[in-house]
C-alpha cells in the first residue's frame, strides 16, 4: 500500500464518515423492515429481493444528491434463503422461484452504501408467528441460538479483545441450543468500498481453518459486519447446485474478455457496481447477463456468492448487524427487531460467564450528546431526519 493510499483512507475517527455509515445504515434498516413485513405466506421470494433493491435504490437516490461524484447504492443485494437454504438465494425471474409457506424459517440478508461506506444487515423469522402462537422446538432453538450469539459480539467486538474470543463464545452459545455454527464463515472488516476487509472472525472452525486463521486485535475505529448463521445440523454449507446470481468484481484480476457480450457486461459491472456485489436481476436483459457473466466468473474477474445449502430437513438462521468501533463503545447501526417472545426454546445459556456477557449492559452514555450534532448534518446532507437505532440489546 502507497503512502497516498494509507493517507486517504477515511476512518469513523471522521464525522462525517459516520454519517455516511449512519445514512446507509437507516436505509438497510428501512428495507430490512419492509421486506419483513411483506414475508407472508404465498409470496414469492423473487418478489421480495425486488422489493428490497428497489427500496435501496429509490432512498439512496435521496441522498447526496448535489454530490454528483459521490456513489451509492446497494453494497449487498436482498437475498431471502428459506428452512435449510443458507445463504445468497436471490433468484431471478427466468429461474425456479419459492413461495412462502406458514411456518417457513426466513433469513432476509441486504447491504447499503454510501459513497462506498458500506452497513450491512441479516434478520431471521419465522412466517406467521404470533405472541399468542409462538415458534417451538428446533426452530426456536436455532433463533434463539443465533441471536445470543449476536448479541454477545456485541458486548465482545470492542479495542482490545481478539477474534478468537468471538468465535469461542459463538461455538458455545450454540452448544447451549444442541445447535452447531456454519463451518468456516467468516465475518469481515469493512473499509471504504471493502466489503471483505483483512480482520475476520471465523465460526466453527475445523482444525485446520483454526489453526490457519490469522489471530487479530479489534482496533478502535474499526468497523465490522458480524455475520453469525447457526443451523440444526451439523453445520456443513453445500453447494446445492442452483444457479449463483450474486458476484463481486474481484479487483486484483485481470484477463482480456474474448466474447462481446462478456466484454459489454464487464464494463457495465464496473460502472454501475465498482466492488460491491450484486445480482444478475439487476441488468436489463438477464439472459444476455447469464451469458455475460460465464467468461467473467471462469477467469475469476468475478467471485461467486453461491448458494449453500445445510442437510434437507434442518434449519439455519441468520443475524448480521454492523458495528462501528467508537473511542465510547462499539455503536451498533443496523439490525432487526428481536422479539424474544415470539420464540420458546427449553434450552438457555449454561455457562455464568457468558450468561453475565449476554445480561451486561450495551448502553453508551456519553454519546447521546453527540446524537444531535451528527442529526443535524445528516439532514443537512440529505433534507430528511435521521433515524436514531436502538443501542441497547433486545
Amino acid at each position: 500500500m502507497s503512502g497516498d493510499d494509507e493517507q486517504q483512507e477515511q476512518t469513523v475517527a471522521d464525522d462525517l464518515v459516520v454519517t455516511k455509515y449512519k445514512m446507509g445504515a437507516d436505509i438497510a434498516n428501512q428495507g430490512l423492515r419492509v421486506v419483513m413485513e411483506a414475508a407472508k405466506p404465498g409470496v414469492s421470494v423473487v418478489t421480495l429481493c425486488e422489493k428490497g433493491d428497489a427500496l435501496i435504490i429509490a432512498e439512496t437516490s435521496k441522498v447526496f444528491k448535489k454530490e454528483k461524484d459521490i456513489k451509492k447504492g446497494i453494497a449487498f443485494p436482498t437475498c431471502v434463503s428459506v428452512n435449510n437454504c443458507v445463504c445468497h438465494f436471490s433468484p431471478l425471474k427466468s429461474d425456479p422461484d419459492y413461495t412462502l409457506q406458514e411456518g417457513d424459517l426466513v433469513k432476509i440478508d441486504l447491504g447499503v452504501h454510501v459513497d462506498g461506506f458500506i452497513s450491512t444487515v441479516a434478520h431471521s423469522l419465522v412466517v406467521g408467528a404470533t405472541k399468542e402462537a409462538p415458534v417451538t422446538g428446533r426452530k426456536a432453538d436455532v433463533i434463539k441460538a443465533a441471536h445470543l450469539c449476536a448479541e454477545a459480539a456485541l458486548r465482545l467486538v470492542k479495542p482490545g479483545n481478539q477474534n478468537t474470543q468471538v468465535t469461542e463464545a459463538w461455538s458455545k452459545i450454540a452448544q447451549s441450543f444442541k445447535c452447531t455454527g456454519i463451518e468456516g464463515m467468516l465475518s469481515h472488516q469493512l473499509k471504504q468500498h471493502v466489503i471483505d476487509g483483512e480482520k475476520t472472525i471465523i465460526q466453527n472452525p475445523t482444525d485446520q481453518q483454526r489453526k490457519d486463521h490469522e489471530k487479530a486485535e479489534f482496533e478502535v475505529h474499526e468497523v465490522y459486519a458480524l455475520d453469525v448463521l447457526v443451523s440444526t445440523g451439523e453445520g456443513k454449507a453445500k453447494d446445492s447446485g442452483q444457479r449463483t446470481t450474486v458476484y463481486k468484481r474481484d479487483p486484483s484480476k485481470q484477463y482480456g474478455l474474448k466474447m462481446k457480450t462478456s466484454r459489454a457486461f464487464f464494463s457495465e459491472v464496473e460502472r454501475r457496481f465498482d466492488a460491491m456485489p450484486f445480482t444478475l436481476r439487476a441488468f436489463e436483459d438477464e439472459s444476455k447477463a447469464r451469458l455475460g457473466v460465464v467468461e467473467c466468473a471462469k477467469h475469476e474477474l468475478l467471485q461467486p456468492f453461491n448458494v449453500l445449502h445445510e442437510k434437507e430437513g434442518e434449519y439455519v438462521a441468520q443475524f448480521k448487524f454492523t458495528v462501528l468501533l467508537m473511542a465510547n463503545g462499539p455503536l451498533r447501526i443496523t439490525g432487526g427487531a428481536f422479539e424474544p417472545e415470539l420464540y420458546k426454546s427449553e434450552h438457555e445459556v449454561q455457562d455464568p460467564e457468558l450468561k453475565a456477557l449476554l445480561q451486561s449492559s450495551t448502553s453508551r452514555k456519553a454519546q447521546k450528546k453527540k446524537k444531535k450534532k451528527a442529526s443535524k448534518t445528516v439532514e443537512n446532507a440529505t433534507g430528511q431526519p435521521m433515524e436514531v437505532e436502538n443501542e441497547t440489546a433486545k
